[in-house]
């Protein structure tokens, strides 16, 4: 069956939520599929240039924020195999009405959902419970010196992340706050 699509105060940001087929076995869900509508409208001409799993134990860890600079801007669609996620998405794009704001949403496999973040938007994720595992499509491949991203405690965001963080990468302690 076809996502519904719902926006976010963030232009492109759009969560999008899926309806499994469910019977006596269990359950399938398309997870993406180009051909569908709904796929195709958000998603737009983008390829999909690389598929990512990751897997975080401890709740409260938090990855991000991680976005690829220009020229090497990716978009990312994100979904929650396992366990629950707080999904954060950040504008970023210096000219958009909305820079600097932030948009949540939990992502679980019960709710089937997954968060579209556009090209130029940062992404993180604080882990709710233990062993969550992500999946992420992206618009681009990894480029290494494209790396940048935001730290996840700036003051000028204020992200109100649900849970004292208990994890962080050496990386992204060290990401800059925005100037």
């Amino acid at each position: 069956m076809l996502p519904n699509q719902h926006p976010t105060p963030i232009a492109g940001v759009l969560e999008l939520i899926s309806q499994p087929f469910r019977d006596h076995r269990g359950a399938f869900l398309n997870a993406f599929r180009a051909q569908e509508p709904t796929f195709a409208e958000a998603w737009g001409n983008r390829s999909i240039a690389q598929v990512n799993l990751s897997r975080t134990e401890a709740v409260g860890a938090i990855r991000g924020l991680h976005l690829q600079a220009a020229p090497h801007s990716e978009a990312k669609l994100v979904r929650c195999l396992r366990g629950l996620v707080w999904d954060v998405a950040v504008d970023l794009r210096p000219h958009s009405a909305t820079y600097g704001l932030w948009h949540a949403v939990e992502l679980c496999p019960e709710q089937a959902n997954a968060l579209l973040i556009p090209e130029g938007c940062a992404h993180g994720f604080q882990v709710l419970e233990p062993s969550s595992e992500l999946l992420y499509l992206h618009s681009g491949a990894w480029v290494p010196e494209a790396e940048t991203g935001v730290r996840w405690d700036d003051p000028q965001l204020a992200i109100a992340w649900p849970l004292p963080a208990s994890e962080l990468s050496d990386r992204d302690r060290s990401l800059p706050l925005l100037p």
